[in-house]
């Protein structure tokens, strides 16, 4: 018995084929990429929920700056001495808002020079100004409402004391806001 080898030689039509083949999926490959990209999400989508930092390095005792974070702005106070002990001292007993009412459980301890708070009123969701009012907190000139330096409530409409996000400290001066 003897086997016989057939040897195949390549021809010009099996390489019209495999060429066309290639050509064929590199095509399908070039039509389906903006489809399959267009379901991820936008840019804006993502930076909208991604957390953000913070250098705290640059902002002076007493000094606020305002940033943004998913669209609404957020207060980061350096407070003074001062104002820590004012804060501390304030009688809590007729606050509105009992919910986080102690300056103690509105900072991060070790770090009680910094105070970081939506600054949306929680009223009618105005933009309070700093270091203004009786208590030389916050206040919100569109109601009348009045915050003190550790952003609870303490006089006109508003329901609630500022909102605290979440956030953690990085490092002494970096802070991570989400």
């Amino acid at each position: 018995m003897t086997t016989a080898s057939l040897a195949v030689e390549p021809t010009r039509r099996n390489f019209l084929y495999l060429t066309t083949g290639v050509v064929g999926a590199a095509g399908v490959a070039a039509l389906a990429w903006p489809f399959i990209s267009q379901l991820n999400p936008d840019a804006a989508t993502i930076a909208a929920g991604a957390p953000i930092e913070v250098d705290l390095a640059p902002i002076a005792e007493g000094q606020e700056i305002k940033v943004f974070w998913r669209g609404q702005p957020y207060f980061i106070s350096h407070r003074t001495k001062q104002q820590i002990e004012e804060a501390r001292a304030a009688d809590n007993s007729g606050l509105p808002d009992m919910e986080k009412g102690k300056d103690a459980e509105r900072v991060v301890a070790g770090h009680e020079q910094w105070l970081v708070v939506k600054g949306v009123c929680t009223h009618l969701g105005c933009i309070p100004i700093a270091h203004e009012g009786a208590y030389k907190g916050f206040f919100c000139p569109c109601h009348g409402s009045v915050y003190d330096t550790s952003g609870r409530i303490r006089q006109g409409p508003a329901p609630k004391n500022l909102e605290i996000p979440p956030y953690a400290f990085l490092s002494d001066t970096r802070i991570q806001i989400g």
